[in-house]
Protein backbone atom coordinates (compact mmCIF):
# COMPACT_ATOMS: atom_id res chain seq x y z
CA UNK A 1 0.00 0.00 0.00
CA UNK A 2 1.17 3.47 -0.86
CA UNK A 3 3.90 2.27 -3.20
CA UNK A 4 3.94 2.85 -6.93
CA UNK A 5 4.84 -0.01 -9.24
CA UNK A 6 8.23 0.41 -10.92
CA UNK A 7 7.83 1.52 -14.52
CA UNK A 8 8.81 -1.17 -17.02
CA UNK A 9 8.61 0.89 -20.19
CA UNK A 10 5.59 -1.06 -21.41
CA UNK A 11 3.06 1.10 -23.29
CA UNK A 12 -0.62 0.12 -23.49
CA UNK A 13 -3.53 1.72 -25.29
CA UNK A 14 -7.09 1.16 -24.13
CA UNK A 15 -10.10 1.97 -26.31
CA UNK A 16 -13.78 1.76 -25.41
CA UNK A 17 -16.63 1.51 -27.87
CA UNK A 18 -19.04 3.31 -25.55
CA UNK A 19 -19.12 5.02 -22.20
CA UNK A 20 -20.82 1.98 -20.65
CA UNK A 21 -17.62 0.01 -21.34
CA UNK A 22 -15.45 2.39 -19.29
CA UNK A 23 -15.70 0.56 -15.91
CA UNK A 24 -14.18 -2.64 -17.36
CA UNK A 25 -11.56 -0.59 -19.23
CA UNK A 26 -10.64 1.21 -16.00
CA UNK A 27 -10.29 -2.15 -14.29
CA UNK A 28 -7.86 -3.23 -17.01
CA UNK A 29 -5.96 0.06 -16.71
CA UNK A 30 -5.45 -0.42 -12.96
CA UNK A 31 -3.93 -3.86 -13.57
CA UNK A 32 -1.68 -2.53 -16.36
CA UNK A 33 -0.39 0.28 -14.14
CA UNK A 34 0.14 -2.09 -11.21
CA UNK A 35 2.25 -4.23 -13.53
CA UNK A 36 4.41 -1.20 -14.39
CA UNK A 37 2.96 -0.07 -17.72
CA UNK A 38 1.97 3.37 -18.92
CA UNK A 39 -1.63 3.57 -20.15
CA UNK A 40 -3.36 5.86 -22.65
CA UNK A 41 -7.15 5.63 -22.85
CA UNK A 42 -9.60 6.70 -25.56
CA UNK A 43 -13.34 6.38 -24.84
CA UNK A 44 -16.60 6.30 -26.78
CA UNK A 45 -15.34 5.68 -30.32
CA UNK A 46 -17.47 2.68 -31.31
CA UNK A 47 -18.64 1.52 -34.73
CA UNK A 48 -21.97 3.36 -34.42
CA UNK A 49 -19.92 6.48 -35.22
CA UNK A 50 -16.79 5.02 -36.79
CA UNK A 51 -15.57 8.46 -37.89
CA UNK A 52 -14.86 9.13 -34.17
CA UNK A 53 -12.16 6.42 -34.12
CA UNK A 54 -9.68 7.64 -36.73
CA UNK A 55 -8.15 10.74 -35.07
CA UNK A 56 -7.95 9.23 -31.55
CA UNK A 57 -6.41 6.02 -32.93
CA UNK A 58 -3.78 8.01 -34.83
CA UNK A 59 -3.01 9.95 -31.65
CA UNK A 60 -2.76 6.73 -29.64
CA UNK A 61 -0.37 5.20 -32.16
CA UNK A 62 1.79 8.35 -32.37
CA UNK A 63 3.23 7.31 -29.02
CA UNK A 64 4.05 3.72 -29.88
CA UNK A 65 1.99 1.21 -27.91
CA UNK A 66 2.93 -2.42 -27.39
CA UNK A 67 -0.62 -3.74 -27.06
CA UNK A 68 -4.16 -2.38 -27.23
CA UNK A 69 -7.18 -3.43 -25.18
CA UNK A 70 -10.52 -2.74 -26.85
CA UNK A 71 -13.62 -2.93 -24.64
CA UNK A 72 -16.97 -3.28 -26.39
CA UNK A 73 -20.45 -4.54 -25.59
CA UNK A 74 -23.53 -4.73 -27.85
CA UNK A 75 -22.21 -6.09 -31.19
CA UNK A 76 -18.56 -6.22 -30.07
CA UNK A 77 -17.36 -5.14 -33.51
CA UNK A 78 -14.77 -2.52 -32.54
CA UNK A 79 -11.94 -4.91 -31.54
CA UNK A 80 -12.01 -6.51 -35.00
CA UNK A 81 -11.94 -3.09 -36.67
CA UNK A 82 -8.99 -1.95 -34.56
CA UNK A 83 -7.11 -5.24 -35.08
CA UNK A 84 -7.47 -4.74 -38.83
CA UNK A 85 -5.93 -1.27 -38.62
CA UNK A 86 -2.93 -1.75 -36.32
CA UNK A 87 0.20 -3.88 -36.22
CA UNK A 88 0.28 -4.63 -32.48
CA UNK A 89 -1.59 -7.29 -30.51
CA UNK A 90 -5.19 -6.38 -29.66
CA UNK A 91 -7.02 -7.84 -26.68
CA UNK A 92 -10.79 -7.86 -27.08
CA UNK A 93 -12.67 -7.22 -23.84
CA UNK A 94 -16.37 -8.00 -24.30
CA UNK A 95 -18.59 -6.21 -21.80
CA UNK A 96 -22.02 -7.16 -20.51
CA UNK A 97 -23.78 -3.96 -21.57
CA UNK A 98 -25.69 -5.51 -24.49
CA UNK A 99 -29.36 -6.44 -24.43
CA UNK A 100 -31.77 -8.55 -26.48
CA UNK A 101 -30.99 -11.97 -27.98
CA UNK A 102 -27.21 -11.67 -27.55
CA UNK A 103 -27.39 -9.62 -24.38
CA UNK A 104 -25.17 -9.58 -21.32
CA UNK A 105 -22.05 -9.69 -23.49
CA UNK A 106 -22.80 -12.93 -25.32
CA UNK A 107 -23.03 -11.36 -28.80
CA UNK A 108 -19.92 -9.25 -28.14
CA UNK A 109 -17.93 -12.30 -27.05
CA UNK A 110 -19.03 -14.43 -30.00
CA UNK A 111 -18.35 -11.61 -32.47
CA UNK A 112 -14.81 -11.18 -31.17
CA UNK A 113 -14.15 -14.92 -31.16
CA UNK A 114 -15.43 -15.21 -34.74
CA UNK A 115 -13.21 -12.43 -36.14
CA UNK A 116 -11.00 -12.90 -39.15
CA UNK A 117 -8.82 -9.90 -38.21
CA UNK A 118 -5.30 -11.12 -37.37
CA UNK A 119 -3.79 -10.32 -34.00
CA UNK A 120 -6.99 -10.27 -31.91
CA UNK A 121 -7.08 -12.32 -28.71
CA UNK A 122 -10.20 -12.34 -26.54
CA UNK A 123 -10.84 -12.60 -22.80
CA UNK A 124 -14.14 -13.54 -21.20
CA UNK A 125 -17.05 -11.16 -20.63
CA UNK A 126 -16.19 -8.31 -18.22
CA UNK A 127 -12.71 -9.75 -17.53
CA UNK A 128 -10.88 -6.43 -17.25
CA UNK A 129 -8.32 -7.99 -14.92
CA UNK A 130 -7.44 -10.69 -17.45
CA UNK A 131 -7.26 -8.19 -20.31
CA UNK A 132 -5.02 -5.90 -18.29
CA UNK A 133 -2.72 -8.72 -17.22
CA UNK A 134 -2.39 -10.06 -20.77
CA UNK A 135 -1.67 -6.62 -22.21
CA UNK A 136 0.90 -5.90 -19.48
CA UNK A 137 2.68 -9.21 -20.03
CA UNK A 138 2.93 -8.44 -23.76
CA UNK A 139 4.02 -4.83 -23.18
CA UNK A 140 6.58 -5.75 -20.53
CA UNK A 141 8.08 -8.42 -22.79
CA UNK A 142 8.36 -5.92 -25.65
CA UNK A 143 9.83 -3.26 -23.34
CA UNK A 144 12.43 -5.75 -22.09
CA UNK A 145 13.43 -6.52 -25.69
CA UNK A 146 13.77 -2.79 -26.43
CA UNK A 147 16.36 -2.33 -23.69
Amino acid sequence: PGQEAPQTGGQIGIITAGTADVPRAEEAAVVCREMGCAVQMVCDVGVAGLHRLIAPLRQLLSTPVDAIIVAAGMDGALPSVVAGLVDVPVIGLPTSVGYGMGGKGKAALLSMLQTCAPGLAVVNIDNGVGAGAMAAIIANTVAKARR
